[in-house]
Formats: structure tokens, C-alpha cells, sequence
């Protein structure tokens, strides 16, 4: 029995409660609204308008035919479509039991969104930040009714490290300048080798290192301020062949390399989703605040706890975090 079927069998009927889900067009995110849909979830599937979203919800809906599933049109990458499908969620939804941060991309070019900030860090840090503020009145009113809500935050084992090889060294942390306004983030160039390098391979390592820092400050801040029964969780899928890398692996030699690094390394999709499920849906005793969940090793296996480091929880940098987060989005996130 694999990694999924063993999560799978012990997961609470979750009937009544809604989730709302970034990226569920394929990949762990689709995995995951289709499990909780399963057991009785309604799922809001917050996706990019296209062909390709309309196709996926009619697949979720082939594969769970009794479940509820909501598409809401949310372009990550432009700040008044996340504002949008926030104040659509909230016209529909009293409440909000979890919300799954899991939308990403990764080795994006040095462009800039119509916001002007880096197309890798808005899509995966800032605009999930804009909609942590936007849903929160809801999970304040997901806890009160279930005794409990979530904020489930989708990170990577590249939080630590970046092109240059350095994992956990001391000279490891967030760089300010890419919170800020981008399009001169060190240009292009990304490659495999034994490991991938290049400036594209940064700037998507400090995306994912912004997500860790937003989950443990996240858990400070609800703790702070009496809200502590909105949990703040972290997952990363360990190397899972979810498609995440699919724009680069048009370029063919690319494909060839990571399709024989998917068969002997990667693990299968719905194993790669087992963290995010756990966050979002695991029974009360099986998950905890201020923790990111994936596999040990960062590559493959079960979805455990892993200890931060302490460039995920220095003070100093959650707190640049959160202001340079606040300025972009052009709103203070009350607590």
C-alpha cells in the first residue's frame, strides 16, 4: 500500500466544511480536492480562467461525482483578480474551515507582473499573502464553528538552499530585494546538472523560503492575538512529478533529463500530495501549528514534522517579510 492509500484510510469525513484550494488543476492540488470532496468537503478551486481550468473541474467532477466542487476564477499573478475572488468567496461562504495555499511556479523568467513584482514571488508568496488577509474573517468564523481552522502553506525543500549549492549555511536567509518591485532579479538561465542552477533557480528558492517565514509568522501573530485556534501549517511534497516544471520542460533536452530523474527519484503525484491533504484534513491530533510537514530527506517518503532551521523563524527576517508583504499588497494585514 503507498504513501496516499495509507493517509487516505485513516482521513476524517470533513462533510460540511469548506476548503478553499489555489491551484487544483493538476498536481497536488487537484489530488487534494479530490480526496477532500470524496469525504464530503465542498472545495472552492481557485484557478486562472482558461480551457485548461474549465477541463480539470469537469475531470474532478467525472472522478467524484457526488462532490462539491466550486470553481472561482483567481489570477495569482494580478493583485485585483486575487482581490476579486476573495470578495466572491465572501459573498457566498459565511465561512471557511481551511484554506490551501498551494498554487506555484517555478523557474520563471526575470518578468514582472502587471504589479510590477517578480512573477515567481507574486504568484507564490505575495498574492497568497493578499489572500490570507482577504479569507481570514472567514477561517476567524471556520474556528467558531468547528472549533478550528486552517491555513495550510505550500513551501519546498529549496527554502533551503539556492543555485550556488548553499543549504543551511549561515549566510542563507531572505534577501529584501526580492520582495520588492523586480524585473532585475539576476536575468535568466536555468540548467540541470546534478544540481539546477542559475538566477531562475534562486529567485523560485526565496519564494519558497518566503512561504516558510509567512507560515511561522503567521502562527506567532494568530497566537498573539488570541486566535490561536487558526492553525498556521507548512507542507512541502518532497521531488514529486507534479508538472510544476512543465513551462522549462518544453525545451526537449530538459524533458529528457527530468523525465529519467521521475522515474528512479521522483515520487508519484499522490504521494507528493500526502503533506498538503495532511495539513488541511488530517484528524486534529495528527497535525500542529507552526510545522511543515513533507518527507524527511526533502525528497521522497512520508509526510512527517521538519525542524526549521533558523534562518525559517528569525525574527528579524519574518518581520522584513511581512512589511515588504504589506507594501506590496497595499493593505495591513490585522491580525
Amino acid at each position: 500500500m503507498g504513501l496516499y492509500e495509507n493517509l487516505v484510510k485513516d482521513l476524517p469525513d470533513v462533510k460540511g466544511k469548506v476548503f478553499a484550494i489555489t491551484g487544483t488543476t493538476s498536481g497536488t492540488g487537484f489530488i487534494a480536492a479530490k480526496t477532500i470532496a470524496a469525504h464530503g468537503g465542498t472545495v472552492l478551486c481557485l484557478n486562472r480562467p482558461s480551457t485548461r481550468a474549465e477541463a480539470a473541474l469537469a475531470d474532478l467532477k467525472a472522478q467524484v461525482p457526488d462532490g462539491v466542487f466550486v470553481p472561482i476564477g483567481c489570477d495569482l499573478q494580478d493583485f485585483s483578480s486575487v482581490r476579486s475572488a476573495a470578495e466572491e468567496i465572501s459573498s457566498k461562504y459565511p465561512a471557511l474551515y481551511a484554506f490551501g495555499e498551494n498554487a506555484g511556479i517555478m523557474l520563471g523568467e526575470d518578468v514582472v507582473t502587471k504589479d510590477g513584482y517578480d512573477i515567481q514571488m507574486q504568484t507564490n508568496h505575495l498574492s497568497h499573502f493578499l489572500l490570507t488577509i482577504k479569507l481570514l474573517p472567514l477561517l476567524k468564523a471556520g474556528a467558531a464553528e468547528h472549533g478550528q481552522a486552517r491555513v495550510v502553506i505550500m513551501s519546498s525543500g529549496t527554502r533551503h538552499g539556492d543555485s550556488t549549492g548553499k543549504v543551511g549555511k549561515k549566510d542563507h536567509h531572505l534577501e529584501e530585494r526580492y520582495l520588492g518591485k523586480g524585473g532585475d532579479l539576476g536575468g535568466n538561465g536555468v540548467a540541470m546538472g546534478a544540481k539546477i542552477t542559475g538566477p531562475q533557480f534562486d529567485r523560485y528558492c526565496q519564494s519558497k523560503l518566503a512561504n516558510s517565514l509567512f507560515m511561522h509568522a503567521l502562527h506567532q501573530k494568530l497566537q498573539e492575538s488570541g486566535n490561536a485556534n487558526i492553525l498556521s501549517i507548512g507542507t512541502q511534497p518532497g521531488v514529486s512529478n507534479t508538472g510544476l516544471m512543465n513551462d522549462w520542460m518544453k525545451n526537449p533536452i530538459a524533458k529528457f533529463g527530468m523525465n529519467v530523474l521521475a522515474k528512479f527519484m521522483f515520487s508519484k503525484p499522490k504521494d507528493g500530495a500526502t503533506s498538503l491533504i495532511l495539513g488541511l484534513m488530517g484528524k486534529d491530533e495528527n497535525v500542529k501549528s507552526d510545522t511543515i510537514y513533507g518527507p524527511k530527506n526533502q525528497e521522497k517518503g512520508p509526510a512527517v514534522p521538519n525542524d526549521a532551521e533558523d534562518y525559517e523563524i528569525d525574527p528579524a527576517k519574518m518581520d522584513m517579510l511581512w512589511k515588504k508583504s504589506e507594501e506590496a499588497v497595499g493593505e495591513t494585514f490585522e491580525v
